[in-house]
């Protein structure tokens, strides 16, 4: 079964280091294309770069202008590549002056998870959530956020029913948003997906009563471990507003109760859209 998720993220190598793709229009939101669909573009030429350590470990992103829907390119100038994992530095970039233009620079380790030790000792506390059926369809969301997110129709999203007071002009004032998550076409995630996950769901300053875009800035992401099928857990958490921008912090659990991804994304204050 062919899937959109792979479909849309699919790059094609030409043969000098650089790889086609085209971006989908189903992904638009606010003034752009999504954070993290993009990084998982990059992410799919790194993995086509490094068939032996097909896995992000770690991966930090700026994000230097807003991505459109069509053609694009991934230029990828491997670093270094050692027996356990490699080091590439990334850029993509869509028609637009001499080049194109650069839409994020990156870099980026990769490695093989299956080869990692499996011990785990964490600190972290999973986040509670009601069951799927109990919480908050993505699909009751406002038709002014569905408008503004076409990419809300490649997820089935569940919002903690205590985190959406927000959508009626209640938010709590928390700063915080945590979903169940999975994608709508029913794949099931992995590594190179996490990356799009960490930066999937609505911009955690909705929780602040400040609706609209939150250009991202700059992105990092940690995957810890392959997400096991089915449901994914995910929290965004922000604890500080200061020159305009916010930071927003983000992990991911599996079905299994992991810690899989966490993330860090410094972002600009939300921006209304005409």
């Amino acid at each position: 079964m062919t899937y959109e998720f792979d479909t849309q993220t699919a790059v094609h190598p030409n043969g000098d280091g650089t790889y086609a793709a085209e971006l989908a229009a189903g992904w638009v939101v606010g003034g752009g294309v999504n954070g993290g669909y993009l990084l998982a573009v990059i992410g799919t030429a790194l993995r086509e770069t490094f068939p032996t350590k097909p896995d992000p470990l770690a991966v930090s992103a700026y994000y230097l202008s807003a991505g459109t829907p069509g053609p694009a390119e991934v230029a990828v100038d491997v670093r270094r590549e050692g027996g356990s994992v490699a080091t590439a530095s990334v850029e993509l970039r869509q028609p637009g002056g001499p080049g194109g233009e650069t839409r994020i620079a990156a870099l980026a380790t990769y490695g093989d998870l299956d080869r990692l030790g499996d011990d785990v000792r964490t600190t972290a506390e999973e986040p509670f959530l009601p069951p799927p059926d109990e919480c908050v369809a993505n699909t009751l969301a406002p038709e002014e956020i569905l408008t503004m997110a076409p990419m809300m129709g490649r997820f089935d999203m569940r919002f903690h029913p205590d985190h959406v007071g927000w959508a009626v002009g209640q938010p709590s004032g928390k700063g915080e948003i945590s979903a169940w998550f999975r994608l709508a076409d029913g794949r099931e995630p992995d590594p190179v997906t996490l990356l799009m996950v960490l930066d999937a769901l609505p911009p955690v300053t909705f929780d602040l009563g400040m609706m609209g875009w939150a250009p991202t800035l700059e992105l990092t992401a940690h995957v810890r471990a392959k997400p096991a099928p089915g449901w994914l857990k995910v929290r965004h958490a922000t604890r500080n507003m200061a020159g305009g921008m916010f930071e927003e912090d983000c992990e991911v659990w599996d079905s299994t109760g992991r810690l899989v991804a966490q993330s860090r994304q410094l972002a600009r204050q939300p921006r209304p859209i005409a």
